[in-house]
């Protein structure tokens, strides 16, 4: 799924570590000098792929953040900043045309420019419907994307024009007043075509087969490990300002396997959960910080069982959310009564946000839960159901989907629940080829504008896995981004709207908690702000 928020900027800002002084003893603060500029960290996950044109998951999003970067790069404000643009774009008087001139300085690992046509070649392939890439519907606000995409024009008819090497050119279907936070996601990264194409399905498979234009260079990946390297790039344009020579990252499923690397030494950040919280929230290197992540179950609408409203409703009802926050995460995450995360986007006519002034959507309630299930089973003619809940095979997923079905089965008699566990990429493999009943995952969006999460599930986005349609729906998303898209509040009101919609009447995905981070930082890391800025592969 998404791009978490990216963790260049925080890079940007400075990690230093202490040449003495913390709190294991002389062997770690020699090990602390020797290594200054640098950390190790863990992952919960690994890297499905290094193409910004195909991912699908937030681990995979997180590292090409780090070693590529679009005409807009995010701030620690979780804003957009110039990147490779190196100024504002001009725009026409229609507010439909942008033109951007590029950074003369920016460069890719193997010594080429980064020129307007990257731009051009990276937006046409991921709207290119051969590509079959997963994003393709973010890039509708560019001139005939959607005709693109759904095969009734060429891809060389986009809207996206290289006027000369370091002069590009956008123009958009409609008028769209947050342009850069938009171009600050994955999908709209430039891409290098000659070594793209010489490289053809390989690229973006291990280490060798990328190049990067951002602050990091990625080593040590093979396509399968469970380590990597990031290696600052000393050809990335803003260098100077990139203090970390190397990220060490190594994947650590399991959260007693990543605490027992940071009490040895071996990592000096690592995520936690349940009972580490408890254990260590005393601890001078204990932190957590909110993020706008949310965790929710998918239903497969495909299939006549999940296909049913009533019997998705019963079960978006039936586990109790704060139980599950409390005992299974204590990490500082939060219920979630809806789709848009709290303290992530706000009106624009009352500054109030948006979690708060939609309210609850759907919320723990097993007695409404077992009616909805009672009118299920009629529409359904069954008396029992077995369905599979599909998730991948951290330590964090097996025990979500293990509460979900002791929940749903205590919550919901007569129905079974089983549990299929996978490797994230064998996870996404079924979801996308829609081999699965109900599956459980976690989105971080790529921008903070309540549109990223909830175009997710337009007709024929390449994200609803869930296979969900609506005719109602797919209008009022056109309207967001087009009727409305300089009528804020108009437009604010339309997403409320659609927000209900998607959960509380067609009840078509089942959110249930809004993540945060809580993790252990060695104190002799210095000057290390909001690491849930820095979201290193946190989610699955």
């Amino acid at each position: 799924m998404k791009n978490g928020i990216l963790i260049t900027m925080i890079l940007l800002l400075g990690v230093v570590i202490a040449a003495c002084g913390g709190s294991k003893g002389d062997k770690q603060q020699a090990s602390t000098s020797e290594t200054k500029q640098a950390i190790k960290v863990t992952s919960a996950g690994e890297i499905a792929t290094l193409d910004s044109a195909l991912y699908s998951d937030t681990f995979s999003s997180d590292a090409i953040g780090q070693i590529s970067e679009g005409l807009y790069r995010v701030n620690p404000d979780n804003e957009a900043e110039l990147g490779i643009a190196k100024a504002e774009p001009t725009v026409s008087a229609d507010k439909k045309v942008y033109t951007f001139q590029l950074r003369d300085d920016a460069k890719w690992s193997n010594g080429d420019p980064v020129t307007a046509a990257d731009f051009v070649y990276a937006f046409q392939k991921v709207v290119n419907p051969k590509t079959a890439s997963p994003s393709s519907n973010q890039l509708d606000v560019i001139k005939n994307a959607n005709l693109i995409r759904n095969e009734k024009a060429e891809p060389s008819t986009l809207g996206v024009k290289a006027i000369n090497d370091k002069t590009l050119e956008i123009t958009l279907e409609n008028p769209i007043p947050y342009l850069p936070k938009l171009l600050t996601g994955t999908p709209f990264l430039p891409q290098n075509e000659k070594f793209v194409t010489s490289k053809g399905s390989k690229y973006g498979t291990s280490a060798d087969t990328v190049l990067s234009n951002g602050p990091f260079l990625l080593k040590d990946w093979s396509g399968i490990g469970t380590s990597w390297t990031y290696i600052k790039n000393k050809d990335y344009w803003d260098a100077k300002n990139v203090k970390l020579n190397k990220i060490a990252t190594q994947v650590a499923k399991d959260t007693g396997a990543g605490v027992n690397l940071y009490e040895t030494g071996a990592v000096q950040y690592t995520a936690l959960t349940d009972e580490f919280v408890q254990k260590y929230k005393n601890d001078k290197a204990y932190h957590s910080d909110s993020k706008s992540l949310i965790g929710y179950l998918g239903f497969n609408e495909d299939r006549a069982s999940t296909g049913n409203v009533h019997l998705r409703k019963a079960l978006s009802m039936a586990f109790d959310k704060e139980a599950y926050t409390n005992t299974i995460l204590g990490d500082g995450s939060k219920p979630l009564n809806g789709y848009i995360p709290a303290d992530f986007a706000k009106d624009p006519a009352n500054n109030k946000d948006f979690r708060a002034e939609n309210g609850d959507l759907v919320t723990f309630d097993p007695d409404k839960a077992k009616s909805e299930w009672t009118t299920a089973k009629k529409e359904l003619g069954v008396d029992k159901l077995t369905l599979e809940i599909l998730s991948s095979d951290t330590e964090v997923s097996k025990k979500t989907v293990e509460f979900l079905q002791s929940e749903i089965q205590k919550n919901l008699p007569g129905l079974t629940i089983k549990l299929k566990s996978v490797p994230l990429k064998n996870r996404l493999a079924l979801t996308t080829a829609g081999d699965y009943d109900i599956f459980y995952g976690t989105w971080s969006p790529d921008y903070s504008d309540p549109i990223n999460f909830l175009e997710v599930y337009q007709s024929d986005g390449g994200l609803n896995f869930s296979k969900y349609k609506s005719k109602t729906y797919d209008a009022g998303l056109n309207a967001v981004k087009s009727t409305y898209a300089t009528e804020p509040e108009k437009r604010w009101n339309e997403m409320l709207a659609l927000e209900k919609q998607l959960i509380q009447t067609d009840a078509a995905i089942a959110p249930f908690y809004q993540g945060a981070t809580a993790y252990l930082l060695d104190p002799n890391v210095k000057a290390f702000k909001s690491i849930h800025l820095v979201e290193i592969s946190l989610t699955d």
